[in-house]
């Protein structure tokens, strides 16, 4: 009798796996902000700025001419690190209110649908620029496929997006490009809506999609949100990377050298704190003479000599911090806490050219701890809007894509959405 009951057993769990292999929800990884390759093409119109970042530079290229711009490991080395920053800078046309890339230069995105370029950053350095690599690894291990069950969103992550009245050429053709593969993953999978797993500003572009479609869509097409390390509110850590660089450390790497080419980019404007969930009385940056909260931006941005910022942040940016409209499906978000993380910037009379002295707060190391609960202050009161939190201690902004205690949430958590669908179905089989 015994082994007849560990036989029906043995059965019945084979069968839940099969089932629960053959009717996953579809997931599509969405990166954060440099989460993916990028590539790169110079044409006729390319001035270089010295011999070192001629046309020819670099080298290794295919047949068409392109190559990657991101992530090439000469950017550690001080000339090429120029070439790199001039060739990955964004110009704000205001007469056209949008975004452009430099002169002369093309790029691209490889891969889009699939999760092969969110893997390494440089696929001949793997193990210094993995990326959702062991992310992918473990979905794997739950039966997930690339291109079948388990799909990719990368794009320019330079780029930011605008409000509906503005135009946001790269950035809406992303969203739009994003919208046909949810839709094609559900279809592909018999009708099933997509499970969306953001990392960082993933999250940000993965909420736009949500509020930029009608409730019907998202209820027939999106079944969940995991959002890893998502920065709701931005972060203080972009106030520096403005007034002094961010080598995002980068070893080697002069952050004066990556300034420019840092304030230039759409989507780290769209990262500054927000004024919506960062206090207005609560000092950000503090100088002999001056202080800046995320109430006054504007002014700050002027100060540290880019004022060609403010016009692009008044218009398009703040717009977007206000509408954080709840995302209206399923959210469940995971983040580090308990790692030191930049709060208070402070500089002396040698200004924004040196490093400040930093006071740090709670949050993943990247992101502040209001920002990554930004969801719970934002939505907890919002109608039919579900909302969970998982908090993984001592875990860092990537190391959550990496870390075998935040894997293992993250896993169990598309399990149970899975498990979920799965009790749903038995039960109206039934």
């Amino acid at each position: 009798m015994k082994k007849q009951l560990g036989l029906l057993v043995s059965m019945a769990v084979m069968m839940y796996t099969c089932q629960a292999v053959s009717n996953l929800h579809p997931v599509i990884l969405i990166p954060g902000n440099g989460g993916n390759q990028l590539e790169a093409r110079l044409t006729p119109d390319y001035k270089p700025s010295s011999l070192v970042c001629n046309r020819w530079y670099p080298i290794k290229r295919n047949k068409e001419g392109w190559f990657r711009l991101w992530f090439d490991p000469t950017v550690l080395l001080a000339p090429f690190t120029t070439c790199f920053a001039q060739r990955m800078t964004l110009y704000y046309d205001q007469d056209k209110d949008d975004y452009h890339n430099a002169p002369g230069v093309e790029t691209r995105v490889p891969h889009f649908g699939s999760i092969q370029s969110l893997l390494f950053l440089d696929p001949n350095l793997k193990k210094i620029t993995t990326y959702m690599a062991p992310l992918v690894e473990s979905l794997e291990n739950i039966g997930y496929v690339d291109g079948k069950t388990m799909f990719g969103a990368p794009y320019d992550f330079r780029y930011g997006l605008a409000p509906k009245d503005h135009p946001s050429r790269v950035g809406s053709k992303f969203l739009k490009d994003l919208k046909d593969l949810v839709e094609k993953a559900g279809n592909s999978n018999g009708g099933k809506p997509v499970i969306l797993v953001s990392h960082s500003l993933g999250g940000l572009f993965a909420l736009q999609l949500l509020n930029r479609n009608k409730p019907s869509w998202r209820q027939k097409f999106i079944k969940h949100v995991v959002a890893l390390s998502a920065p709701w509110g931005g972060t203080v850590d972009e106030m520096l990377t403005f007034a002094s660089g961010n080598t995002l450390g980068v070893p080697l790497v002069n952050p004066l050298l990556v300034r420019e080419e840092q304030r230039s980019s759409e989507s780290n404007l769209w990262l500054m704190p927000n004024p919506r969930l960062f206090r207005r009385k609560k000092p950000i940056v503090i100088t002999p003479d001056a202080t800046y909260s995320a109430h006054n931006i504007p002014q700050f941005l002027n100060d540290i000599g880019f004022p060609e910022g403010i016009h692009p942040f008044k218009t398009r940016i703040l717009v977007l911090m206000d509408q954080l409209e709840a995302p209206g499906v399923p959210l469940t978000c995971v983040i580090g806490t308990g790692v030191r993380t930049a709060e208070t910037l402070f500089y002396d009379k040698r200004g924004f050219d040196e490093q400040p002295e930093i006071v740090y707060g709670d949050g993943d190391g990247t992101v502040n701890m209001l920002s990554l609960l930004g969801h719970e202050s934002l939505w907890s009161n919002a109608e039919n809007q579900t909302l969970k939190t998982i908090r993984v201690p001592g875990v860092t902004h990537t190391e959550i894509l990496k870390d075998d205690g935040a894997l293992g949430e993250v896993v169990r958590e598309i399990s149970g959405i899975n498990s979920q669908f799965m009790f749903v179905e038995n039960v109206n089989v039934q």
